[in-house]
């Protein structure tokens, strides 16, 4: 296999991600509750419309249909089984586009949390936990994903053992962590402790970073963090598409194509390498990325001032480490609302 992603990095230093999964399937008919795995050998083309919607609006890497495809979450759907079944065939998928796109692109293949919580606090232990995850990787790799990519971690012992997964697999692998509690992950890491994790593992990522969490604005704060401690490895910035809003029923996100080609420059100048969206990103906003990111030049790292003038206010005072690691919020411009 080769080094697509390192070759590809090195060749044009800043790298464009693709969008959200959830919010396009949704869009083409999932439904609430239902494993989008299943349409990987249910519904093909609808994945394969997917994965060319990134491509076709310029994304250089992006991600399969897997996250749920490990047996702890698919056997909610008496699926347990099919976890590497499913995620080969993500990847074969990712790979039929990848191979006709006419240029580099790279099959990153998505791996989410297991869903439950690992011990001590909960019951799952590390072992079973790098089974699974190393489950998922290797179906991954037999599907032809060029890498691996972990995305919406909260606890630091669940991305221990994802990074062991991916190790036996023999799979490089990159992944990202989701801070949404004041800064903090779920499980209270913060951005420089996510530093210190990644530079102790044993089989580290060739990036890491922040992905989904609340607003641009807060990950954002989280990546001027992680820069500021002088990672040397690049770094990975995948923001959710504005603030979610309950309208008729359904979830939509309120962050134009025109705010996030100003989050992916913004997220440059902090620092990332990476730059993609999440919840709520779909073609049209990449496509304002691309050109955003190709046609503005580089610039300084922004003041959160900046930040929460161009992307709306933060959601907590400071970003997890400290009472003095922050200003704190001033009032949000525009009458954004504050997600619950």
């Amino acid at each position: 296999m080769t080094d697509t992603f390192t070759t590809l990095l090195a060749d044009k230093g800043v790298l464009l991600a693709d969008g959200a999964t959830g919010t396009n399937l949704f869009n083409m008919g999932l439904m609430s509750g239902d494993a989008p795995e299943f349409w990987n050998t249910e519904d093909p083309d609808k994945i394969l419309t997917l994965y060319r919607g990134a491509v076709n609006a310029g994304s250089d890497l992006f991600l399969t249909n897997s996250f749920g495809a490990n047996a702890s979450r698919l056997k909610l759907h008496d699926a347990a089984k099919r976890a590497h079944e499913l995620s080969r065939v993500a990847a074969e998928l990712g790979r039929e586009v990848a191979d006709t796109a006419g240029r580099k692109v790279v099959v990153a293949g998505s791996v989410g949390p297991t869903g439950e919580i690992m011990e001590p606090v909960g019951t799952l232990s590390h072992a079973l936990a790098v089974e699974m995850f190393h489950e998922t990787a290797d179906g991954l790799k037999e599907g032809g994903a060029d890498i691996g990519w972990l995305e919406t971690i909260s606890a630091p012992e669940e991305y221990r053992a994802a990074a062991e997964g991916f190790a036996r697999a023999g799979l490089p692998w990159c992944g990202t962590m989701s801070f949404d509690t004041a800064g903090r992950t779920m499980m209270g890491l913060t951005s420089e402790g996510m530093v210190e994790m990644v530079a102790e593992l044993d089989a580290p990522p060739l990036a890491y970073g922040a992905n989904c969490g609340t607003g641009a604005s807060d990950l954002l704060r989280t990546m001027l963090g992680m820069a500021a401690k002088e990672t040397a490895l690049p770094l990975i910035a995948k923001g959710n598409a504005g603030i979610p809003k309950y309208v008729d029923g359904h979830i939509h996100y309120d962050g134009t194509p025109d705010l996030m080609a100003t989050y992916a420059v913004m997220a440059r100048n902090c620092g990332a390498a990476i730059i993609g969206g999440c919840c709520g990103t779909m073609p049209e906003h990449l496509e304002k990325m691309r050109e955003a990111l190709d046609t503005q030049p580089r610039g300084s790292a922004p003041e959160l001032a900046e930040i929460e003038a161009a992307l709306g206010g933060f959601s907590s005072a400071n970003d997890g480490t400290g009472d003095d690691a922050a200003p704190a919020r001033t009032p949000r411009r525009g009458g954004r609302r504050r997600r619950a």
